[in-house]
């Protein structure tokens, strides 16, 4: 006779958004599996059937917030007009870390290549193709900008539409807290000295 599984009380959406509360709150060490389960209400055990290990959970977080952080971006510079990709794609990262703060957290983690070191077996694919959507999309918008992609050109664009934003937001999020509407007018105003 077959037998089926309770369904899950919890899925690994509701797993994973719970961890990010708990890291923004207090740091990636209050991010325990016994704190996530306290917190949701279920079991430890229902944690470990899908994630084998706390650092795992962790990475996994990190990746879908890299996802998620990305989906604006990627739409934002896609845009024909070269002034309004340049200025929506630099004020996304601003933008979208006031939304979520918790998840905007979660990205001051790690770094792509220290995951991939740690965990290229159960990781690396993933992890390998992380950024190329949006390496393809910046190499388009530097050659619609520059009308050529040069490596010059490409880093001048990362600073400005990936660098700046992110650095101005890090303090914010290091601290727990959304970046001010403020820091829109100066990654605006950066961005048109360096790109526009």
């Amino acid at each position: 006779m077959l037998t089926m599984g309770r369904p899950a009380k919890f899925s690994t959406e509701q797993i994973l958004d719970t961890t990010a509360a708990l890291v923004a709150q207090g740091g990636p060490t209050s991010a325990t599996v016994a704190g996530i389960a306290q917190r949701l209400g279920a079991p430890t055990g229902s944690i470990y059937h899908r994630f084998e290990s706390r650092d795992l959970l962790l990475a996994r977080l990190w990746i879908r917030t890299v996802k998620r952080a990305q989906e604006g971006a990627l739409a934002a510079i896609a845009q024909e007009d070269v002034e309004k990709a340049a200025i929506d794609t630099a004020l996304h990262m601003p933008r979208w870390s006031r939304l979520n703060v918790d998840e905007a957290c979660v990205l001051l983690l790690y770094r792509r290549e220290q995951l991939a070191e740690q965990w290229s077996e159960e990781l690396g694919d993933e992890l390998a193709g992380l950024n190329d959507a949006l390496k393809a999309s910046l190499r388009a918008f530097v050659r619609r900008r520059f009308g050529s992609v040069t490596s010059a050109n490409l880093e001048v664009a990362s600073f400005a539409l990936v660098d700046v934003p992110y650095a101005a937001v890090r303090r914010y999020l290091l601290a727990g807290k959304p970046p001010p509407r403020a820091v829109d007018d100066l990654v605006a105003r950066t961005c048109r000295c360096i790109l526009l």
